[in-house]
Parts: C-alpha cells; structure tokens; sequence
C-alpha cells in the first residue's frame, strides 16, 4: 500500500490549503484514514480521522479543517480553513484496516500505512 500526500505550501495567517493523500488502492479498503501532524521538535499529533463511516476532529482544529473522501474513492482530502502559524507542521495521511474504537482511531498506533509527509507554513 502507498500513500502519497501533496498541497502543502506557505500560506499567510487566515489563509486556505487543501491537502490530498492518493492511496494506491481504494480507500474502503481501509476501516480508517487520518491525518496527522508533526511540527519541529514535537511528537506526531492527530488531526481528523474518517473512521467506519464516522469523522473526528482534534479539538484545535474543529471547525476550521474538514476531512472527506472523492467520489472515485482513492483520494482523501484535508481542507484547512482560518489556517493559524501553529498549524505549521508536516502533515501525514495515514490509513488502518483493523477495526478500532474512536480514542484509538486517535492515535499514530493505530495505522498500518503511512504518507511522506507534506509540509504546511503558515506565517503570521
């Protein structure tokens, strides 16, 4: 399985990015896609997760980011609205095919298959 992620960029504060993570297969293959974030010297965090049919957010970016799949089902998509310079990060897709409850949908132990990494700035 390959997950390549793109759309990252520099954008100002307030701005729009959308991110896209193409998988090599259909994303029903999976139970779970997510996104997470890891900025310099900090631990990778989550982000959003489409888990079994149900989306979650991480409570700093509610609101503001909105994950979603394309109709042809093998791409999933970041939209991230009201961008903040703490948003500045590198930002992974990720993907899991067991099934898990939603606190573990939440962390980076529960996905099999990784991204590169695509790198947001956001500047102030």
């Amino acid at each position: 399985v390959q997950l390549q992620a793109s759309g990252g960029g520099l954008v100002q504060a307030g701005g729009s990015l959308r991110l896209s993570c193409a998988a090599s297969e259909t994303t029903f293959s999976f139970n779970r896609m997510a996104w997470f974030r890891q900025a310099p010297g900090k631990e990778r965090e989550f982000v959003a997760t489409w888990n079994a049919g149900t989306i979650y957010y991480a409570d700093s970016v509610t609101g503001r980011f909105i994950i979603s799949r394309d109709n042809a089902k093998t791409r999933v998509y970041l939209q991230m609205n009201s961008l903040k310079p703490e948003d500045t990060a590198v930002y992974y897709c990720a993907a899991g095919r067991n099934r898990v409850n939603s606190r573990s949908a939440r962390s980076v132990h529960a996905y099999d298959f990784w991204g590169q990494g695509t790198l947001v700035t956001v500047s102030s």
